[in-house]
């Protein structure tokens, strides 16, 4: 299994977006990982559709747009047709997770599910199905830069261990607080997307540390 590195533009400085992604793909990123936040399901506002418009346009790398907001469902096209490649949407946001889940599907996109810190994984047991991949939140959302919470390694391996014994494929991607000291265990956990903002665009060489990232995960993925 190799783990793939989503750096967060969160994390970047928004005035000079065009440089973060290119720093995502110099240092041979994934994924680019994009957070949307309301004001309201999560306490910061961030970007909306036309800004995921305009990173659709300046990289060649899949975006990975993780909503966090509430009702989810009524602008989930407008994101699609922005230019999303992955959507992710909170179980906690929507009463109608199967029906988001479908609706990011029949566009091409992939599908995933994410849960906060308090929230179970039994949460996506009736989802297993449709889910391409789901999201565990490593920090409590809303801003960059927070501590991991080190229980996230468990709940990993958690999920990790129930989806597969009900036949899931899904991948487990980890969001909050990822860095160097905590990518194996992730790993390990069968953890297999590791967003990072801070511990890539905050580091003297951004580019580098996606390399770092990687390398960090790889050993547990070899055991």
């Amino acid at each position: 299994m190799r783990v793939r590195i989503a750096p967060s533009l969160l994390s970047a400085d928004f005035a000079r977006l065009a440089e973060a992604l290119a720093v995502a793909e110099a240092g041979g990123a994934d994924l680019v990982h994009v957070d949307v936040m309301d004001g309201h399901f999560v306490p910061n506002l961030t970007i909306g559709p036309p800004v995921v418009r305009a990173l659709r346009k300046a990289t060649r790398l899949p975006l990975d747009v993780h909503l966090m907001i509430e009702r989810p469902e009524a602008t989930l096209p407008e994101y699609l047709d922005a230019g999303a490649d992955w959507i992710s949407v909170h179980v906690e946001a929507t009463c109608h997770l199967q029906r988001c889940l479908d609706i990011i599907r029949r566009a091409g996109a992939k599908a995933g599910a994410a849960i906060n810190p308090a929230t179970p994984t039994l949460a996506l047991s009736d989802a297993w199905t449709d889910l391409d991949y789901s999201v565990v939140m490593s920090v409590n959302p809303g801003w960059g830069g927070q501590p991991f919470l080190r229980t996230s390694i468990e709940k990993v391996r958690r999920l990790n261990a129930e989806a597969r014994a009900a036949g899931s494929r899904l991948s487990i991607e980890v969001d909050g607080g990822v860095g160097i000291d905590n990518a194996s265990a992730l790993a390990e956990a069968g953890a297999e997307i590791l967003v990072a903002g801070t511990a890539i665009y905050g580091a003297g060489d951004p580019a580098g540390a996606i390399g770092q990232l990687r390398e960090a995960a790889r050993p547990s993925v070899r055991a």
